[in-house]
């Protein structure tokens, strides 16, 4: 008997939005997986690169050993928000620390559009995110098909964008945690910097992407400031067209995950009006050094690689 048919039963995917994004149900993540199961699951996320699970009431642990079935899960955060948890690898994403920490209500640390973390050289792969307490209406989080963006542009400008290179930092153009608080300093004193392609291939599809976001692309190398800011800002608006976006409502013990070598999201914006709270645990599997159409690799300016643990 094979393992499939061992299966007591089969993950269905279901296709969420016209470009990215599916809802898997018939799977329960708080166990062990077989190899067939992981296999079909990460096949799914290569096509719809965003993934979404219902009903998945998991502890920390069972979050990480998910997690591992997609890589080297790596430390929640290179700036160690919580020295001694007792999971370095979750991050928690909870609006009471967030306020806590930055002496305003905050229902993420990021609530802008960015890939996450790269201003490093190795950005993570993939990102999971659990949700534990989640707010009756609002709080929903928005991705977009980078991967679309690019298809989608006329021939000319794709050859033009596919030799360009893009400085990433922390804040990108409007550095957004410098001027926070004591705890968000870190920025300053301990930067990331990293000179990736403006046009990512990815490593397992070959598909190419726009790789550059608001929250931490700052400047187009090799092209004066003034003609930087304009081609950010056509390639900005490019990425967050709706129309390669899928918008997703949370519900307590979901979870998404994402591959974030060719989405880029949105945390969300509606609830600073809102008495509420919000509760998310994430985790990240180590990435590669991303390479260009042009075969060439980013280069770290400022900081080294963010490895995973073995």
């Amino acid at each position: 008997m094979t393992a499939i048919a061992e299966r007591a039963t089969e993950p269905t995917v279901a296709p969420i939005a016209g470009y990215l994004g599916a809802e898997v149900a018939g799977v329960d993540l708080s166990g062990e997986l077989d190899a067939a199961t992981v296999a079909q699951l990460r096949e799914a996320l290569l096509d719809y690169k965003v993934l979404f699970f219902r009903n998945q009431p998991l502890d920390h642990a069972q979050q990480i050993r998910f997690t591992q079935y997609f890589g080297r899960v790596t430390p929640a955060h290179p700036y160690n928000y919580d020295p001694d948890s007792q999971f370095p690898e979750i991050l928690e994403v909870d609006s009471r620390k967030y306020a806590a920490r930055a002496g305003t209500k905050k229902y993420s640390y990021a609530n802008f559009w960015h890939s996450d973390i790269s201003a490093l050289v190795n950005p993570p792969a993939i990102t999971f995110l659990r949700s534990e307490l989640v707010p009756d209406v609002g709080g929903d989080t928005t991705w977009t098909d980078l991967g679309a963006a690019y298809a989608n542009l006329p021939e000319s400008l794709k050859s033009f964008l596919d030799g360009l290179r893009a400085e990433h930092r922390f804040g990108g153009r409007a550095p957004r945690w410098a001027a926070g608080s004591e705890s968000e300093q870190h920025v300053v004193t301990e930067p990331y910097v990293t000179e990736h392609p403006v046009v990512r291939v990815h490593p397992e599809t070959g598909q190419r992407g726009l790789f550059v976001t608001p929250g931490f692309t700052s400047r187009i190398l090799g092209v004066s400031p003034r003609q930087s800011d304009r081609l950010l800002d056509l390639l900005f608006e490019e990425i967050t067209n709706p129309a390669y976006t899928v918008r997703v409502r949370w519900e307590n013990d979901s979870i998404g995950v994402w591959d974030n070598r060719i989405t880029a999201h949105q945390a969300p914006t509606d609830l600073d009006h809102l008495d509420v709270v919000r509760v998310l645990h994430r985790t990240t599997v180590e990435g590669d050094v991303p390479v260009g159409p042009d075969g060439q690799r980013s280069v770290s300016v400022i900081g080294e690689p963010f490895h995973g643990r073995d």
